[in-house]
């Protein structure tokens, strides 16, 4: 044998070269099984063996992670479950390497089944097994097996040395995995715990993951436990309330959370479009079915098959076309317009409107027979004077849309919130959007305060429009700044009608006090002797509550109605015990 020949049989060059490939792959950045897998394939070309396995163990001494060479994935755990415990204990009591040279002669596998060992052509065969070490403590074992034959010791000294390097540099791994992973999940969790830290309120409060509804009130999470339950029916839903209550966001949360999330959410406005309009948005129209159909359009029942049509302001529809929705509503079948085919779909209806539907029915303007196929389950949603809490995160939210809009940076001070929180926002959360832009807008610093407000300048637009009308039988009481609209007062809910076969749910009315006269006023200089306009105390009372509603509640412009300074007002209100409203 030449020197180059000796060279290539050399067990102690073999070795490293081996150890050098298999350090390489256990760098590398792949899945541990199939780190695990390539480590048994190299160890493959550089020992005499037949099969190899690597079992990982938990805790408890039960194989965690098992991977074989030799054998498929899934059958090499049912071959470590055959390998005898005596020996699998042995190799992690003793944490010494274990060499089998006869496994058929040894009683550490006596009434082993060797047969799933696979075939030996009669030959016996040995085993080696070396402890995967982490620090002291072993989490798994390297086994290999190989056909027997007369060899010296040495062999399997050299092998023992081998393998319980490759042992090593495998447990230094798992180590680094688990180092790896630990520090994951303790930056995954120091990262959540930063974002939620730095998560403003608005995005804290969007209700397990409900796409655009912002609050945390007790009013608002009942409305969402409500939507969370009949989401996954496909009963109609009938979502009642004032109008800006956020309608249609709710509608497609009940959509998004329903088995047909994957499907189609189409919406339409019924009050926007008139009857012939309407007829031929909903159910679709054939080619040449009136003028200007030049082609076959399908209607937003179509576009829904499968998914939630969302019809909006339903109380408008006229009771022509109440009759045509109801057949739909109840067989899910429609003709075109201008077509003579039925067509059916499967749609989840989602209606809402702002109107007493019951109060229509009884006065012979809504169907009842609709109403009792659209209210199946009803669910009112609050106005955002019952959800006082939720005031905070919603101005922050549109706040921030405003800022990404327009590319600044304002924030709501403390004086700011104040404000927001005297008013109670008659049109809801539309009016305090349309507040928060508007002042965003006129802002003069980088920091919102309470004079950049509209009410703070006499331009509040909730005293024109809900208190602008309660005009004073003496003239020239309304603020001077602008004049009142030709609007109906605060709107009402009418009385509750007879309940019929199946009682609706119907918000009680809400009482307002009636409009009453007031005189100029003459300034006076103290609470003790503070007269309006003369001695008459219950005049003077009557005068200042009514220029207190021609002025929204705002002091400060009650008190240039009156002729007062905002302080001698304070204490002529304070003088006849009137509490003043916050809106």
């Amino acid at each position: 044998m030449n020197t180059a020949q000796a060279r290539a049989f050399d067990p102690s060059e073999s070795a490293l070269v081996g150890i050098y490939e298999i350090s390489k792959l256990l760098a590398s950045p792949n899945r541990l099984e199939k780190t695990l897998a390539g480590v048994l394939a190299l160890l493959s070309s550089f020992l005499d063996m037949r099969h190899g396995l690597i079992a990982l163990l938990d805790s408890h001494g039960d194989p965690e992670v098992v991977v074989g060479s030799g054998w498929s994935e899934g059958n090499a755990k049912k071959f470590f479950e055959h390998l005898p415990e005596r020996a699998v204990g042995q190799i992690v009591a003793t944490k010494m390497p274990l060499v089998v040279e006869n496994v058929a002669a040894s009683p550490l596998f006596e009434g082993t089944d060797l047969s799933e060992w696979g075939p030996t052509d009669g030959q016996p065969f040995s085993l080696i097994g070396v402890p995967i070490k982490e620090a002291d403590a072993v989490v798994g074992t390297l086994t290999v097996d190989r056909v027997y034959s007369d060899r010296s010791s040495v062999r399997f000294d050299h092998d023992v040395r081998f393998l319980t390097m490759i042992a090593n540099l495998v447990g230094q791994t798992l180590r680094l995995h688990k180092l790896i992973a630990r520090d994951r999940d303790r930056l995954m969790q120091e990262k959540a715990r930063l974002e939620k830290a730095d998560r403003p309120a608005h995005i804290e409060a969007k209700l397990d993951n409900i796409k655009g509804i912002v609050g945390e009130s007790p009013a608002v999470r009942a409305v969402v436990e409500k939507i969370r339950i009949v989401a996954k029916a496909k009963s109609t839903v009938l979502l009642r309330g004032e109008s800006g209550t956020g309608k249609e966001l709710f509608a497609a949360a009940i959509h998004n959370l329903s088995p047909r999330h994957s499907k189609p959410f189409v919406k339409l406005n019924c009050a926007a479009l008139p009857e012939s309009v309407l007829e031929s948005e909903l159910f679709g129209h054939e080619r040449g079915a009136f003028t200007g159909a030049a082609a076959l359009r399908k209607g937003r029942f179509e576009l829904a098959d499968g998914g939630t049509l969302f019809l909006d302001e339903i109380g408008d529809i006229t009771p022509a076309f109440q009759a045509k929705l109801l057949r739909v509503l109840q067989e899910g079948e429609f003709e075109r317009v201008g077509g003579t085919r039925t067509m059916k779909v499967d749609v989840r209806f989602v209606c809402a409107t702002n109107r007493n539907l019951e109060e229509a029915v009884q006065k012979g303007e809504f169907r009842a027979d609709l109403y009792y196929r659209i209210s199946v389950v009803p669910i009112f949603l609050p106005p955002l004077r019952e959800r006082k809490g939720d005031l905070a995160p919603l101005a922050s939210e549109f706040l921030k849309r405003f800022n990404h809009e327009q590319n600044v940076h304002l924030t709501l001070s403390d004086s700011a919130m104040e404000v927001l929180n005297e008013c109670s926002f008659p049109g809801n959360i539309r009016e305090l959007e349309n507040c928060v832009y508007r002042t965003a807008t006129l802002a003069r610093a980088d920091s919102i305060v309470d004079k950049d407000f509209s009410c703070r300048n006499d331009g509040c637009l909730s005293s024109v429009l809900w208190n602008g009308s309660r005009e004073s039988s003496v003239g020239g009481l309304h603020p001077p700044s602008f004049t009142p609209l030709p609007i109906v007062s605060k709107p009402q809910a009418p009385p509750p009608p007879p309940p019929p076969a199946r009682p609706p749910v119907v918000r009680p009315p809400v009482e307002e006090p009636a409009p009453v006269a007031a005189a100029p006023a003459a300034p006076c200089p103290g609470a003790e002797n503070c007269t309006v306009i003369d001695s008459d105390h219950r005049s003077d009372r009557d005068k200042l509550i009514e220029a207190m509603e021609q002025a929204g509640w705002v002091k400060a412009k009650a008190a240039r109605l009156l002729g007062l300074t905002p302080r001698q007002i304070g204490y002529a209100l304070q003088k006849y015990d009137i509490p003043v409203k916050k809106f």
